[in-house]
């Protein structure tokens, strides 16, 4: 399911091919996920040419990272959070859970329109909206927070420092007030309140042992940094279809 899903979404996104970033996303992604996992997945991990701050999971273990998040986080330890919160939807099954929704609804919107803001926003809202509930665009709270708390335990295996967890939380909740629009895919699929800040503060609060001998940044996340910089812009968002369609 999660391989056919990944051929859809790797023939519809614009993925950056910059070796440099996609290399060290996956090294970053495969160390967490190693710690995470032991049905023996093949991880792959993905970088979506897009400014829009997001990230999504499918299942079998394909993680997409948007570009605008990495340029969004100030440390390695905030994108870890990230993809280790990601790495945990995979893991407790949240992704599977959340097609099979949409299979069983029979819903016809495309993947790209569910995981993204590449489509009409009212149109993939409309297009999910069965029973006056929406099935698939979002994670519960209950997701958020299991996977939350996943992702603390598997990037503090990986040596990583897990407050920018929370710290990474309230950088995005803090953007979003600035740049709205940037946000609205990752508010869209990702319920985002102060209530999971504190919940992973105080989750992390509760570990034993010196949390300051983990790494909290590295400098070749200063690099990738740096890398993003020097790269073109990001390909212009499709236009939507005539008659407000989603995209195919």
């Amino acid at each position: 399911m999660g391989a056919d899903a990944a051929r859809q979404i790797d023939a519809e996104l614009p993925l950056l091919q910059d070796p440099l970033v996609t290399r060290y996303v996956d090294s970053l992604g495969q160390a967490i996920a190693s710690h995470a996992d032991e049905r023996g997945l093949e991880w792959r991990f993905a970088v979506v040419d897009s400014r829009q701050v997001n990230a999504f999971a499918l299942p079998g273990g394909f993680i997409y990272l948007n570009r605008g998040l990495i340029e969004t986080a100030s440390e390695m330890s905030e994108l870890a959070g990230v993809l280790g919160h990601e790495i945990g939807h995979v893991t407790e099954r949240h992704s599977v859970e959340q097609m099979q929704k949409q299979q069983k609804a029979g819903i016809g919107v495309s993947l790209v329109c569910m995981l993204t803001d590449m489509c009409t926003s009212d149109v993939a809202r409309v297009a999910i909206n069965v029973g006056g509930q929406l099935v698939f665009a979002k994670f519960s709270r209950e997701h958020e927070t299991e996977a939350d708390s996943v992702a603390v335990r598997h990037v503090m295996r990986a040596g990583i420092d897990p407050r920018g967890i929370p710290r990474m939380f309230t950088r995005l909740q803090a953007e979003r007030g600035r740049r709205p629009a940037a946000l609205e895919g990752w508010f869209g699929t990702h319920p985002l309140e102060e209530s999971r800040v504190r919940a992973t503060t105080e989750l992390i609060g509760r570990i034993e042992g010196d949390l300051g001998r983990l790494r909290r940044d590295e400098p070749s996340f200063v690099a990738v940094k740096r890398r993003l910089a020097e790269l073109p812009a990001p390909p212009a968002p499709p236009a939507p279809r005539e008659g407000g369609q989603p995209f195919p």
